[in-house]
């Protein structure tokens, strides 16, 4: 069996050389191989590179003789592995690290490789202290090299949420988040679901914010469980399940869920429901439908009909007759970094002004739907006002038979005091959560 440190240069060879998904090309290389005792090291080496990518990068600059862009893609991997280890990973041998890299270089490289594979990293380990160090790039000029973010978005940060917050973000965006899942209240409460999970071992404590939320500190194959298969819990962000708490809907309502794949706020909604209602799910892609409709079986709900719908497109026999509508907007996803760190890389700041215009248009169509004393909410995963509160604003400016309202989270919880103006902000830094924006709006008349 291959080693984790290969398996784990291979994957990153898929995501940074082939555009592979980090979560996908990591779920696929470890799917089939269950009995791999070092599965979490290789989430922690592929994910640990993606994170600090542009630190480990400059590093490999200042040592190495040889510009970076003429070093050969696959051995770039292996000193990026390498080098995470080195400075991230006190527990693996330094020597053990080196000869490693040292074998993979002579594997996939030439005679030649091997050589300078092996003088880079015994300069990096006899540094090692000087580049862990706080003074190391430690400027404000630097702090997208210090936390391998690209330089538009921590000036996009600094200006939107300025310099201390912005070091915090990008601190938080290199950590590791919690493990998250959904009770499935249709099927089972919180408290039993717990006394399940804690007899199979895991550690459990309740979500911080959402009553239906459970943190396991302790995950492990937990998709192979029975209680799992039987639709007891599914895997969410804590964030995300506030979503269906801001919209509240009533029993026997008609739902819409505009852009629903892959169908987590859809199903959390037909729990808050007790399934009895109509909740229309739709999405552009047939594909992106199998996954709502695969996860309604898996959980046993039967509210929820899937519709292949173009969000920008007007629905006629819907106009005015819609009790709630959710608005979970395509996004630039930069509320979930920890979760796919490959965003920060893929991302462009051209993009984020495109889909602010593309959330816009998504709004207004979605706002057609809404019938007098209908309710509208607006969410995304980002950290971006442009994407945020800055659509919601102009879209209210436009359109005045439209108000904010209050948000009432189940148990009284309060997050922050916005929640009083109509809107909702979390963050990494802050709340634990991923990044999440989300404002409710009510249909006058």
């Amino acid at each position: 069996m291959e080693s984790g440190r290969e398996l784990a240069i291979k994957i990153l060879n898929r995501i940074q050389n082939e555009g592979a998904y980090s979560t996908l090309a990591v779920k696929k290389a470890l799917e089939d191989k269950s009995e791999r005792k070092d599965s979490g090291f290789v989430r922690e080496l592929v994910y640990g590179v993606l994170e600090n990518q542009r630190l480990i990068d400059e590093i490999v600059k200042e040592s190495s003789s040889v510009k970076i862009r003429r070093i050969h893609p696959i051995i770039l991997i292996i000193l990026r592995t390498a080098i995470y280890q080195l400075l991230f990973m006190d527990t693996v041998p330094e020597s053990a690290i080196v000869n490693e890299a040292v074998n993979l270089a002579k594997k996939y490289g030439h005679r030649g490789t091997t050589g300078f594979v092996n003088a880079l990293l015994r300069g990096v380990s006899s540094k090692k202290d000087y580049f862990k160090s706080e003074g190391y790039m430690s400027q404000e000029s630097e702090l997208g090299i210090r936390y391998s973010h690209p330089d538009y978005l921590v000036d996009l940060w600094r200006i939107q949420y300025g310099l201390e917050f912005t070091k915090d973000l990008l601190k938080a965006n290199n950590s590791v988040p919690p493990f998250t899942i959904r009770n499935n209240s249709l099927k089972i409460d919180t408290t039993d679901l717990i006394s399940i999970l804690e007899a199979e071992g895991y550690e459990t404590e309740p979500g911080k914010y959402s009553k239906d939320c459970v943190i396991i500190k302790n995950p492990r194959s937990m998709t192979r469980l029975s209680a799992y298969n039987d639709g007891l819990f599914t895997i969410q962000d804590e964030a995300s399940m506030l979503v269906t708490e801001v919209l509240n809907p009533q029993k026997y309502s008609l739902i819409l869920d505009v852009c629903s794949a892959p169908g987590g706020k859809a199903t959390h909604i037909a729990q808050w429901i007790g399934d009895k209602g109509t909740i229309i799910a739709r999405d552009i892609y047939p594909h992106k439908l199998k996954l709502i409709e695969e996860l309604s079986l898996r959980l046993g709900i039967k509210s929820i009909k899937s519709e292949i719908w173009d969000a920008t497109e007007l629905d006629d026999k819907l106009k005015y007759k819609v009790d709630y509508c959710l608005v979970d907007a395509p996004c630039s996803g930069l509320g979930l970094i920890r979760r796919k760190p490959d965003i920060k890389w893929t991302r462009t700041s051209e993009e984020l002004i495109e889909l602010s215009r593309l959330q816009t248009s998504i709004l207004k169509t979605a706002s057609s739907y809404i019938k007098p004393g209908g309710i509208l909410v607006y969410s995304t995963c980002t950290i971006n006002r442009q994407e945020n509160l800055d659509v919601v604003t102009n879209f209210l400016r436009e359109n005045t038979d439209f108000r904010l309202l209050p948000i009432e989270l189940a148990n009284g919880v309060k997050i922050s005091a916005t929640q009083n103006s109509g809107y909702l902000e979390l963050y990494p830094n802050i709340h634990g959560t991923d990044g999440f924006f989300m404002a409710k709006m009510v249909r006058e008349g």
